[in-house]
């Protein structure tokens, strides 16, 4: 093959193997041998159309003296028996793992700041809060009638569990009437079915307390839901 010098000392090119999926853009000196540029792999040199020019195989050529320009690809070819996406699959990597009993004696842990700190499950106060959270929120059955306490509001509840745009237990209530936030869904993500302005979450704090019937002056026992929070 007929080599020619290039003046241009660097030159950038895209990177790609036979032992993974991705490319990479690198520059490299023309002044490199092929030796000291390929090692152990073997190099085949592609145009931006992906076209292939030649292989790089001539060992004491400069890297400068092939057709390497800007924005082409060298593709390597690795000969050491490794499969394709062997260094991408982490689950060929060792996991270094620690008893829960020596994790709890080290002092350069997440989990010694948050028991240092009374974070997380490491606080109790907060824990009995949840605890008691979800206690209530377990009395409070899809379907049964209840009154928001701090709106008086009344309505059916429609959705009792965790939800994705705040933490803790949160009860998704339809109103009788169009006195709420949302319909039934939060952040695009949706809980319950109900028109535009009829739903909303409340807190499931509850109390016991009296409310007349939707259309009547008769009174009926229901339970009340306090609004700790809402939305």
């Amino acid at each position: 093959m007929e080599v020619t010098g290039v003046s241009a000392p660097t030159v950038t090119v895209c990177i790609s193997s036979s032992l993974n999926t991705f490319r990479s853009e690198k520059q490299y000196s023309r002044s490199l041998t092929m030796a000291e540029f390929k090692c152990k792999l073997e190099l085949l040199l592609y145009g931006v159309d992906d076209k292939f020019y030649s292989k790089l195989d001539q060992e004491d050529a400069l890297l400068g003296s092939y057709p390497v320009d800007d924005g082409r690809r060298i593709h390597l070819i690795d000969h050491s028996g490794a499969r394709l996406g062997e260094y991408e699959d982490v689950s060929w990597v060792e996991k270094y793992t620690i008893s829960q009993e020596a994790c709890d004696q080290r002092q350069d842990t997440v989990c010694f700041f948050l028991k240092r700190s009374k974070l997380g499950r490491y606080n109790e106060e907060e824990r009995a809060q949840q605890e008691a959270e979800a206690t209530q929120a377990s009395s409070i059955p899809v379907g049964s009638r209840w009154e928001v306490w701090a709106a008086g509001h009344q309505g059916t509840i429609m959705y009792v569990g965790l939800t994705d745009f705040k933490p803790g237990y949160w009860i998704g209530v339809r109103y009788d009437e169009p006195l709420g936030k949302n319909d039934g869904s939060v952040n695009g993500k949706r809980y319950f079915e109900c028109q535009a302005k009829y739903g909303a979450f409340v807190k499931p704090a509850v109390m016991t307390a009296d409310y007349p019937k939707q259309h009547g002056a008769e009174s009926q026992s229901l339970p009340k839901a306090s609004l700790y929070g809402f939305t």
